[in-house]
């Protein structure tokens, strides 16, 4: 499985006087059990790129190739698509509308077809896989749930169609640093139980940095950035010029080696920025 975009282009409100080039000539490519994290500012694009990964979208022009499949060409069928590719919004809970938990996370498996022992089974699954206990949430309103656990029911509801792509935006936006951190461990535990590829969209740099094999940086529309999360955040004077931040900790270890401290490594996590400014410090001691 992977996607390969080549070269598109979107234009909200062509011909018309506020005609908006949202996206100028993308190209980036997701392996098999990649986790890609993508980064920009607000309106630099992000949420029309991944709305184009599963045909939400049509580009102007270029391609979208998905398992082989170029999503863009005329005959394609979409429905087969979007069961391939899952698209997670951000504030996905407003999305819920069932009266209980179960028949919310089996409204996708249902409308695939599938018999209801397999259905069940899906539901089951995907819960359980998202940190809820089945017997415990499944026959209660989705409505009566805490925003973490109605965020994690709408995650269900995605993973139990078992898209091979599974794209979230922003699944972190507006919860508390518990609930944030919780959404955050069960995006890694759900990508290493289905080894599928992963995408990430984020305004929170330590998260970026802590989970992605890969990272694109997204301005204006243009694609600028495209390499490993230690590739990406060694470019920091051009980051902080399109406004973005660094991981905590890579902010630290830059002010400290500013200030004359010759710290080692990426330092991306707090974890391997202590050891960088403790082996430093072990080196001052013996000079």
């Amino acid at each position: 499985m992977s996607i390969e975009v080549k070269n598109i282009t979107h234009v909200y409100s062509e011909g018309l006087p506020h005609e908006s080039v949202a996206l100028d000539d993308v190209s980036f490519c997701a392996a098999d059990g990649q986790m890609v994290g993508i980064i920009g500012h607000t309106g630099s694009g992000k949420s029309t790129l991944l709305q184009h990964l599963n045909g939400l979208l049509k580009p102007k022009s270029g391609q979208i190739i998905v398992d082989g499949t170029d999503i863009t060409s005329s005959g394609v069928t979409l429905r087969d698509i979007r069961c391939k590719v899952g698209l997670v919004f951000q504030y996905p809970e407003y999305q819920l509308f069932e009266e209980t938990v179960a028949k919310d996370v089996a409204y996708g498996p249902a409308n695939l077809g599938l018999s209801e022992e397999e259905t069940d089974g899906r539901v089951r699954e995907a819960i359980k896989l998202v940190g809820l206990d089945y017997d415990h949430v499944k026959n209660s309103s989705p409505f009566d749930l805490s925003g973490g656990q109605k965020r994690r029911v709408a995650i269900a509801g995605v993973i139990a169609m078992k898209p091979e792509v599974l794209i979230l935006d922003e699944p972190t936006a507006g919860l508390n640093p518990k609930a944030h951190s919780d959404i955050l461990q069960m995006v890694r535990e759900i990508h290493s139980k289905e080894n599928n590829i992963t995408i990430l969209v984020s305004h929170n740099m330590n998260d970026i940095a802590k989970i992605s094999d890969k990272v694109l940086v997204i301005d204006h529309g243009h694609i600028v950035m495209d390499g490993t999360p230690a590739e990406v955040f060694s470019r920091e004077e051009e980051l902080k010029a399109m406004g973005l931040a660094l991981p905590d900790s890579r902010e630290i270890v830059s002010r400290l080696r500013k200030a004359g401290m010759d710290i080692e490594g990426h330092c991306l996590t707090i974890d391997e920025a202590a050891e960088g400014i403790e082996a430093a410090m072990r080196k001052r001691t013996k000079k």
